[in-house]
């Protein structure tokens, strides 16, 4: 039978024909769909590795992002920092008084403190003692209450137990200038009916309590009325500085008196004859005994007559 087949193919081929195209299907049908397969595999792996590497470029980009933003941060609060620190040098301190700054370290402990008062970290080894006048690129702040070696309490103007004497800028109307607490605006008590003091005026420490130096802005002018039959007007003022943005304060100190001038030395009144003077005569003595005979002074004794001594 093979040898039949066989020849029957060599002499017609339609057993090489079939296997042929038979061959070819069979192919055809088992390499398209290992070719689809591949496809999609490498198809997955390329964007795998794609994804992979857009991940990390994201982590990168996220990173530099961050590190960016903290940068920016940081950059704010420095030129937040330059900008509170040159208004705190503008301030220009009154005759005779010296400034130095301040940083604020703590606020009132807890809601229920009794008193407005900051901690600053300068004390006594600072030259700060208690009723050091505490002061802000706006205004009076308030004054040291209770210093230790390297920090001080600070009792703001704001505080019911802070009193200051103070005047207005246009009227010169002067007064007691009281705080009321938190949140609360001060009264300027024993204001005459008469006064012509307005709201919008500044009032200015008058320097009269002994702390203060004078002229130092402290609050603004915001309500002025009379309430029943009191002898003096209600004035309300508004502090000038905001409690809760203390960052830095400055504080002022009298500079030390100047150093008395040396006393000019007092002249020589002593009889002791002056050095050059006992030279001066030894060599007026010395020239006198190198003269000359002719030139030395004749002696005026006259001279004996011959045979007189005889």
């Amino acid at each position: 039978m093979y040898l039949g087949v066989f020849t029957w193919n060599i002499r017609t081929g339609y057993v090489d024909t079939l296997a042929s195209h038979t061959g070819l299907e069979l192919t055809r049908w088992v390499l398209t769909p290992g070719r689809w397969v591949w496809t999609r595999l490498s198809s997955f792996w390329e964007r795998y590795v794609y994804f992979v590497g857009v991940r990390q470029e994201n982590e990168t980009l996220r990173e530099d992002l961050a590190r960016a933003n903290e940068e920016l941060v940081g950059a704010r609060e420095q030129a937040s920092l330059a900008k509170r620190l040159t208004d705190l040098l503008l301030i220009a301190p009154p005759p005779q008084w010296t400034r130095e700054a301040s940083r604020v370290i703590a606020h009132r402990l807890g809601p229920n403190a009794a008193l407005e008062t900051f901690v600053i970290d300068k004390g006594r080894r600072s030259d700060v003692d208690v009723n050091t006048p505490v002061v802000a690129p706006e205004g009076v702040v308030g004054r040291v209450l209770r210093a230790s070696m390297n920090a001080a309490t600070v009792l703001m103007v704001t505080d019911p137990n802070s009193k200051i004497p103070v005047v207005s800028q246009k009227s010169r109307t002067q007064g007691i200038l009281v705080g009321r607490g938190s949140g609360q605006p001060m009264m300027l008590q024993y204001v005459s009916l008469s006064a012509q003091v307005e709201p919008g005026e500044i009032l200015v420490t008058t320097g009269l309590e002994g702390i203060f130096p004078q002229g130092l802005p402290l609050a603004t002018v915001t309500n002025v009325n009379r309430e029943g039959a009191s002898l003096f007007l209600n004035v309300s003022a508004q502090a000038l500085f905001d409690p809760k943005r203390l960052e830095e304060v400055a504080l002022l100190k009298k500079a030390p008196p100047p150093k008395p001038e040396e006393e000019e030395a007092l002249p020589d009144t002593s009889t002791k004859r002056p050095k050059g003077a006992a030279d001066r005569k030894g060599e007026v003595k010395k020239r006198g005994r190198n003269e000359p005979p002719e030139a030395r002074p004749q002696e005026s004794t006259p001279k004996k007559k011959r045979g007189e001594g005889q």
